[in-house]
Formats: structure tokens, sequence, C-alpha cells
């Protein structure tokens, strides 16, 4: 390794990044990713005089470009469709993507008795996500899942749900939305969402 010359470094990132780019549940990555490693082997092809490799790669640029252009600016319609407790595609959804709820939310187990708040979040008529709270007394709704399908998690969903239940919350006498973060990514997320750490985890208040 202690031979190799700049050029040939970038050439091995780009490889590495691509395949990393491929390893990628959510479109929005797959195309941030996919646009550096495209990056890379178009300047690695151009600089070794492999035309035909620079001018492949700079293509794939321009789709991936055009397809984040199009993610960031497309306007998208969301809206919440409430189920019963007891709905049917409600149960198939989550026995479905069980085994990633407990990636991100570990241990979490459906107790249709708790919920007093069940629905899907929709984006363009497509389920995006499954949003779950019990009302914990005191004024406070407490997250029992809030979990969004791979290809939707951008944030846009989880702003949506919160900004769409604010006025019905209230109505129903709810001031503040508590929950927990099982990850530094889930953190990150709950930040963007408007909460803010305290020592009950990750409070939103109305």
């Amino acid at each position: 390794m202690g031979d190799l010359t700049l050029i040939q470094l970038i050439g091995y990132s780009a490889s590495v990044v691509i395949a990393l780019s491929m390893t990628m549940n959510s479109i929005v990555r797959f195309r941030w990713i996919n646009l550096l490693g495209a990056s890379l082997f178009s300047t690695y092809g151009f600089v070794i005089g492999a035309y035909p490799v620079g001018i492949l790669n700079g293509f794939i640029m321009l789709v991936d470009i055009y397809y984040l252009k199009k993610i960031y600016f497309k306007q998208d319609i969301f809206d919440i469709l409430e189920i019963r407790k007891d709905n049917k595609y409600l149960l198939k959804f989550l026995d479905f993507h069980n085994r990633e709820i407990q990636k991100y939310f570990p241990g979490f187990k459906y107790k249709p008795e708790m919920n007093t708040i069940s629905f899907f979040v929709l984006r363009n008529t497509n389920v995006a996500g499954i949003f779950l709270a019990h009302d914990e007394g005191g004024q406070t709704l407490k997250v029992g899942l809030d979990y969004a399908v791979p290809q939707y998690r951008d944030y846009k969903s989880g702003r949506f749900v919160f900004d769409c239940m604010h006025s019905d919350l209230l109505k129903r006498g709810i001031t503040k939305i508590i929950t927990e973060a099982s990850s530094a990514k889930h953190a990150k997320y709950l930040k963007k969402c408007g909460f803010k750490k305290n020592e009950q985890g990750f409070i939103k208040t109305l």
C-alpha cells in the first residue's frame, strides 16, 4: 500500500464507495453515496486516460444529481390514515417489518389495549410509516412506535406527523409528547422534529 499513488488511492476509494452505496436501504443515502463514488471514478478515469470509464461515471453523476433534485424539490402529498387497534393490515405491517422495528426500537411489543392514537403515515398515498402512542396522563402523550419504512427516512414524514398532530392533540388536552431515543440516529431525528432532551428522555411541548 505504501507504493500506491494518489490516483490509485482515488480508484480504490471509488470502488469502496460504490460498493457501500449498494448496501443502502434509503434511496436518498444511496444517491448521495453513489454520487460520491461516481465522481471519484470519473476523476480516476479521465486522469489515467480511461475515457469510457470517465464518461460513463460522469453520466452516472448526472443521473444521481437529477434524482436527488427530484427528491428534494418534489412536492410530496402527506396524509394520515387512522386505524383501529385490531386492524388486520396494521398487524400484517408490524409482523412484516418486525426485524427492522426491533433494530430501531429494541424490545417493542404491540399492545393494542394501550393505544390512544394509531395511524399510518401516507406519502403520495403510499404507506411511509406507522405511528402508535398512548396517553400517559397529566396531558402527556408517550410515543410507543414512530417507524418509517427505509425508502422514506428523510425526516419529511416525521416533521409532517408532529406538525399535523399539533392542533388535534391540543383539542384532546395533550400539551406535550415524550419518547425515548434508541440510538444516536434516532436522537438526531427527534431533535430535527423539535424534541429536546431532558431527564425523562425526549420531550416536545405543544
